[in-house]
């Protein structure tokens, strides 16, 4: 065999040491993660790392949703080209032979594009749905009620929009990436937190750089604390290493059904405290004390 030859049977072996056991070649490479020859470029790989390490959150809540011959429901919001959708189609749904994934994406040619790829993979379980992720809780062609809910960097409202869109549908668990949160930002610029503005506080949002970066921990914060007054168990932690993507944050949420009195306490305090009420309490102050 030539040295070339060798060198790239040692490139395939390379790539498939990096590929989950069962994983469609074929798959990746329509997802353009793959080139047509087989292999990893730099991008590709952090999108693959990124996703398979999602991966590692999701699939167990899936295994224990599909107990007793039950057939998961999950919802992907904000869902583009559905990496996501497929790849836990490929690796768990397909072996499991029964549940469905509704890909929701406000694109339309990305989820005709999706359709098409569905339709040549035989991935005859999953659907795509061309509308907004606020709209979906409302779309008459989705179940009622749906087992795991996903938003993977849905931008700025996107993932509250999908967080009440798993609260209609009484998600058993919610997998959220949030990505680029410019609402909070714009009301700490606008109304300067006035009861913390005479405060040495006040500096945490007093360049724009940090104003941004609070506003996206605010928000987390007061998704994480929705989700626990609304009866969720939250943890919160990194989805890849930094050197992979800024957007790093995971909310897992866990439905338990115990609703902490203290989270909705804090979660109102939070918003008086930073000027936040008008702008969003009628988002994350609508629940009702216990």
């Amino acid at each position: 065999m030539s040295r070339a030859a060798n060198k790239a049977d040692a490139a395939h072996a390379a790539v498939l040491a990096e590929l989950r056991p069962g994983q469609s070649i074929e798959l990746l490479k329509e997802l353009h993660i793959l080139t047509r020859e087989g292999r990893l470029n730099q991008d590709s790989r952090r999108k693959l790392k990124q996703v398979y390490h999602l991966y590692q959150f999701i699939e167990p809540l899936l295994a224990e949703m599909a107990q007793d011959g039950h057939a998961p429901l999950l919802a992907d919001h904000g869902a583009g080209k559905s990496y996501l959708g497929f790849i836990l189609y490929d690796l768990f749904f397909k072996q499991l032979g029964r549940g469905e994934i509704y890909g929701i994406e406000w694109r339309a040619e990305l989820v005709q594009r999706s359709r098409e790829l569905a339709a040549r993979l035989g991935f005859d379980r999953m659907r795509f749905l061309d509308m907004s992720v606020a709209d979906a809780a409302g779309a008459a062609e989705l179940p009622e009620r749906f087992d795991l809910v996903t938003a993977l960097h849905a931008c700025d409202t996107a993932t509250d929009d999908a967080i009440a869109f798993g609260l209609q549908k009484q998600a058993r668990a919610m997998v959220l990436v949030p990505c680029c949160q410019a609402e909070v930002a714009a009301c700490l610029r606008q109304n300067k937190a006035m009861s913390l503005s005479r405060t040495p506080l006040a500096e945490l949002w007093r360049h724009p750089i940090h104003t941004r970066e609070m506003g996206s921990q605010i928000t987390n914060v007061l998704r994480c604390l929705y989700l626990e007054a609304s009866g969720y168990q939250v943890t919160v932690t990194e989805l890849v290493g930094w050197e992979h993507s800024m957007k790093n944050e995971l909310i897992l949420a866990r439905y338990t059904g115990q609703k902490k009195r203290s989270a909705h306490e804090r979660l109102a305090a939070i918003l008086e405290e930073f000027g936040l009420a008008e702008a969003l309490g009628e988002r994350f102050g609508s629940l009702q004390k216990e």
